[in-house]
């Protein structure tokens, strides 16, 4: 530690006056969150809106395929009917046609046809035979009509069950019209809610410069700490930043490098680590948290300084966590662990922000870490 000046040699300076200038701070910072909250809120909730309408119109689609599958092999089952009723109607036909020969040819042989075999008879055997085949033909006239009938009660079956099917059918078809109009319903919520989203960026010049405000707004936000912390007792480490091996604060794979190109905003000044809901995140080195709270662009974001050694000043930053473990005034060391990574601050997916800065510049944070940097997405 360095040796601290003599009672007598420290400047003076009125507590009270500290504190409401510290409260004046906080409020500061307060109403700067709540508006930049409320923005997000609502962004948040379109974003919500347009997760649901995605799932319903896929849920639809989904339902639509298999209506549509199934209404298929309906429409090929009643073919199937359809081709077997004809050809029982081919049958009958045939089977009554066959009939009315011989109908007719009875009819013109007369009804008494018997005694006309038994009076003009040549001989007993010709006669016997003549019987036998009026028997016969008898025999056969009646298995044609019995059958005849079958075929009819089975073309009624067909009938019945191609109705059935009918019917079925309908069914489906009204479920499929049902299925649509909610498929309808849910790209009608999908279409409003990004009209929502475009009336609120209309443009990408509206999003660029609301992306410069956040960074803007968080640069302010450094600035006030910075003149809160000259204003109250300095923190001096154990340790001068950077004397002691440091490592990264989460494992992950890089997802922004420091210096990357961002359109709009030009050179990277931090970078961004892809990582795991709940992925443990450590300070690199000893020092002071001087803010622990929500920032406009970075989610909940804790910012630790580490002190001044040899005229340079080092903070670091660590932004869109999902939750905090440390508070405003606590000091923590080395790789101790001040939160968790998370989507806050409208990230997609989870992750975290990192930012070193020396004398209010943001510098590479690669060269002062033991280990290599994460491997890039």
């Amino acid at each position: 530690m360095a040796l601290a000046l003599p009672a007598a040699q420290q400047p003076a300076r009125d507590p009270a006056k500290a504190e409401a200038e510290l409260k004046a701070l906080n409020e500061r910072i307060e109403r700067l969150t709540r508006q930049t909250q409320q923005d997000a809120i609502a962004r948040d909730k379109l974003n919500r809106e347009l997760r649901d309408a995605d799932r319903a119109v896929a849920s639809a689609q989904g339902e639509l395929r298999k209506l549509r599958a199934e209404r298929s092999e309906r429409a090929e089952a009643r073919r199937a009917l359809e081709k077997e009723r004809a050809e029982r109607e081919a049958a009958r036909k045939a089977a009554e046609a066959d009939l009315e020969k011989q109908l007719l040819a009875a009819y013109f042989m007369g009804r008494n046809e018997p005694l006309k075999l038994l009076l003009n008879q040549g001989s007993p055997a010709e006669f016997s035979r003549n019987l036998a085949y009026y028997g016969y033909l008898g025999r056969f006239r009646a298995e044609q009509i019995a059958k005849i009938n079958e075929e009819v009660a089975r073309i009624e079956e067909l009938t019945a069950r191609i109705d059935a099917e009918d019917q079925r059918l309908a069914e489906l078809e009204a479920a499929q019209k049902q299925r649509v109009s909610e498929l309808e319903s849910a790209r009608r919520r999908q279409q409003q809610v990004l009209v929502s989203l475009e009336r609120e960026a209309t443009n990408r010049n509206t999003q660029l410069r609301r992306l410069r405000e956040q960074r803007a707004a968080q640069e302010r936000l450094i600035e006030q700490l910075r003149q809160a912390v000259r204003s109250s007792a300095p923190y001096d480490p154990d340790a001068p930043f950077g004397t002691t091996p440091m490592y990264w604060p989460a494992a992950g794979k890089l997802a922004v490098s420091f210096g990357a190109s961002i359109p709009g905003l030009g050179k990277a000044t931090y970078i961004e680590i892809d990582t795991t809901d709940g992925a443990q995140v450590t300070a690199v080195h000893e020092g002071r948290v001087e803010y622990a709270d929500w920032v406009p662009g970075r989610g909940l974001m804790v910012i630790i300084n580490h002190g001044t050694h040899r005229g340079q000043e080092h903070w670091t930053l660590y932004g869109h966590l999902g939750e905090l473990y440390v508070q405003r005034g606590e000091v923590v060391r080395g790789r101790q662990v001040i939160g968790t990574a998370g989507r806050s601050g409208g990230r997609r997916d989870p992750g975290l922000y990192f930012e070193v800065q020396r004398n209010r510049t943001s510098i590479d944070p690669r060269p002062l870490f033991r280990t290599a940097a994460p491997p890039a997405r």
